[in-house]
């Protein structure tokens, strides 16, 4: 396996337990593939009329119905409709590809399709509202992150070793459109780490050390940027399970494929109870080709139609990772 694609593994692995950013943000977490819309009435004290703009309490209304409202549907007051899970709880679930173009998007939950509920101003991702002129509206409209946010649980972890006498440290990168602000990484013993929860996908990214740029120097993966400097670069992927039915008689089988070399012993299939030889590992996003190996002899996967030549023109089986 090549450094590169070792770094990557261990960007999937790595545990921590410092960063508190998502933990208390409110109304959204993104989940696999999906962004998860949840709207609790504790969150929530006062309401304002969509149209008279008075505010009322919230203990006055009873809820009939919750929507999401928002940049990405036109603040529409009835499309998006949530479920009822309980007595307090509405959820709705959305595609991450319903968000691609941009970085950030601002929403709200709206009452019974007339009463926002205003998120208080010390919720960490409560923003100013503003009208079509740019004008304050005196309430706040929550934002959220569905490409790359930190979060306690993220997938990715960032660490810089050393730096012990600097004040402020800042991961900036394609993934939340290089800003040198948002994405604060927090002190550890002997260096600054933060842990982010991010779509598959390849992304650049630097280190802002007390306003001064900086690649990542524990990363060999990096391409030259635009200013004749280095940004690092990290691919992000996810689980993947290969499964293979049948050859129960089968002393041996191996995974193999481009995402290991072609190596024809690393990744052994393990015999499972309901007839499958099976081999789960972390993958990064992207195309990747392989085969089976059955007491050395090499097969396609008879259950996916996917097959593509190689540079050498054999024929391998597709796995993609989204």
């Amino acid at each position: 396996m090549t450094i590169k694609s070792l770094y990557t593994i261990i960007l999937l692995f790595v545990i921590t337990i410092h960063s508190s950013f998502a933990q208390n943000q409110k109304g959204y977490t993104i989940e696999n593939e999906d962004v998860v819309f949840t709207f609790h009435r504790s969150d929530y004290e006062t309401l304002s009329h969509d149209k008279a703009g008075n505010r009322i309490n919230f203990d006055d209304l009873t809820v009939e119905n919750v929507v999401v409202s928002g940049e990405f549907n036109n603040w529409s007051k009835y499309d998006w409709k949530m479920t009822k899970i309980d007595e307090d709880t509405y959820q709705l679930r959305k595609p991450v590809s319903k968000f691609e173009g941009e970085f950030t998007w601002e929403f709200k939950f709206i009452i019974n399709n007339e009463y926002w509920a205003e998120p208080n101003k010390n919720t960490p991702n409560a923003v100013d509202a503003k009208d079509l002129n740019g004008e304050n509206l005196h309430v706040y409209n929550l934002k959220m992150y569905p490409k790359a946010y930190p979060d306690d649980n993220g997938n990715v972890r960032f660490r810089l070793r050393g730096h012990d006498d600097v004040q402020n440290v800042i991961v900036a990168g394609s993934f939340n459109k290089w800003n040198e602000h948002l994405f604060r990484m927090y002190k550890i013993e002997n260096g600054w780490e933060l842990k982010v929860q991010m779509k598959p996908g390849e992304y650049d990214y630097r280190f802002i050390v007390d306003g001064q740029w900086m690649e990542d120097p524990s990363n060999p993966d990096k391409v030259k940027n635009e200013f004749s400097e280095f940004n690092s670069r990290i691919n992000v992927g996810k689980y993947a399970t290969f499964l293979l039915k049948g050859y129960e008689e089968a002393n041996s089988v191996v995974l193999s494929g481009s995402f290991n070399d072609w190596n024809e012993s690393d990744l052994q299939m393990t015999k499972t109870d309901n007839g499958y030889w099976k081999y789960r590992l972390p993958l990064p996003a992207g195309k990747h080709h392989y085969k089976f190996i059955i007491d050395g002899n090499w097969i396609l996967d008879p259950n996916n139609s996917v097959k593509e030549y190689d540079d050498e023109g054999n024929v391998n089986s597709v796995f993609m990772v989204r």
